[in-house]
């Protein structure tokens, strides 16, 4: 059709258009792209667990007793034994009462926010949150107010100019996807308590990398202060689907009202099996936490010291900064060319002049492949200035 001919020749010549390129995992960090061997730099199984064999087998054990899909939702056909194990395990790890599973992190967060907050109620949003978490306040029907990034006296103006609501809802990323930056979940939290306003944080990129493995709040201590964590089994938990950790009485009313949890159909056996597995790792096996930390400050240091625009951070998520689509997507390529796979980020994933690569790291990577990423990275950058 004409428009979408047209639409995809402008995404073109803005450097803007994308595919989908078939890619292989031949492990946690390598991959087979278009015939070639590359080198992952740009996933999110920050602790390497998606070739984990407990939790390959755990899965596989799962689908030949239980099959492979679940066949309905859960308040149609019966919930699995699997989806109540596994948010007993959420809810213990993330330190609240109960837990519920969603099909993606997206439907978590779509269907939270909407269930919380509607007309005649007010959501005060980071302006850098994910998207799922713009669209959730956008279809919530709620008035939407959007605070600059982290700015603490901007929130707190906007805040007090909605003071004639029924409810207020502050709802922020722990871990920021493309910068890598924490939020400050303890001002968060002091400020939604003398608003008296819920704080909802999506623990995305945090769960697994923050506060021993347990996410922002556990990181800052103020558990008790956040009304929802949220989060996905897709990154650290090397799996698929959403959470919400609350409490009983949020989980209780979630379950009634979240309609992305009442319309979708339950995630596999297979998948509730691996995650649970997952976060058994994640409390028996603390080293892979370690190597991830150790394996984030040294590609950091290593490329701010060779003059990066990398900023600091204690996240594995690695933001270089490089102005226009046309140039990210070219040190994309040239990456690629020497069979390193990091993805250009350009709008409207960041602003128009904030395009980017997004370095992640993971515990997987060895410092050999690290130190050849660094180098090739540090000669591509250069070649461009």
């Amino acid at each position: 059709m004409k428009f979408c001919r047209e639409y995809l020749a402008r995404r073109r010549s803005d450097g803007l258009y994308r595919a989908v390129v078939e890619t292989k995992a031949l492990d946690a960090v390598r991959v087979l792209r278009q015939g070639r061997e590359c080198l992952l730099l740009c996933g999110n199984d920050y602790l390497g667990l998606t070739q984990h064999p407990a939790l390959a087998q755990k899965a596989q054990l799962a689908a030949q007793e239980e099959g492979v899909g679940a066949g309905g939702s859960r308040l149609i056909s019966g919930s699995h034994p699997l989806c109540q194990a596994l948010e007993h395990d959420l809810a213990a790890w993330k330190g609240t009462e109960a837990a519920l599973v969603f099909s993606s992190g997206y439907a978590a967060n779509v269907g939270t926010i909407s269930a919380l907050v509607g007309a005649g109620d007010a959501v005060f949003s980071d302006r850098l949150n994910h998207a799922s978490i713009i669209d959730g306040c956008r279809l919530s029907g709620a008035a939407v107010s959007v605070y600059e990034h982290l700015d603490l006296a901007d929130l707190a103006r906007k805040l007090a100019a909605r003071k004639n609501v029924r409810r207020r809802l502050i709802v922020t990323d722990g871990v920021f996807s493309m910068d890598g930056d924490v939020a400050p979940l303890d001002k968060l939290a002091a400020l939604a308590k003398a608003h008296d306003a819920m704080l909802m944080v999506d623990d995305a990129h945090a769960l697994g990398t923050l506060g021993e493995g347990r996410g922002t709040a556990h990181h800052f201590g103020v558990g008790k202060e956040v009304t929802i964590q949220l989060g996905t089994m897709s990154k650290s938990l090397a799996g698929m689907g959403g959470y919400v950790a609350a409490s009983r009485e949020v989980i209780e009313y979630l379950v009634n009202c979240s309609r992305s949890f009442i319309f979708s159909t339950a995630p596999s056996p297979m998948t509730l099996a691996a995650a649970r597995e997952a976060l058994t790792v994640l409390r028996r096996e603390p080293q892979h936490l370690t190597k991830l930390q150790a394996n984030g400050q040294y590609l950091r240091q290593t490329l701010r010291a060779a003059g990066l625009p990398i900023p600091e951070g204690e996240t594995p998520i690695l933001p270089l900064l490089l102005g226009s689509a046309t140039a990210a997507s070219e040190m994309s390529k040239r990456l690629e060319s020497a069979s390193i796979l990091v993805s250009a980020i350009r709008p409207p994933t960041v602003p128009r002049g904030e395009s980017r690569l997004r370095l992640t790291v993971s515990a997987a990577h060895s410092r050999t492949q690290l130190d050849y990423a660094a180098n090739e990275i540090i000669r591509c950058w250069r070649a461009l200035q």
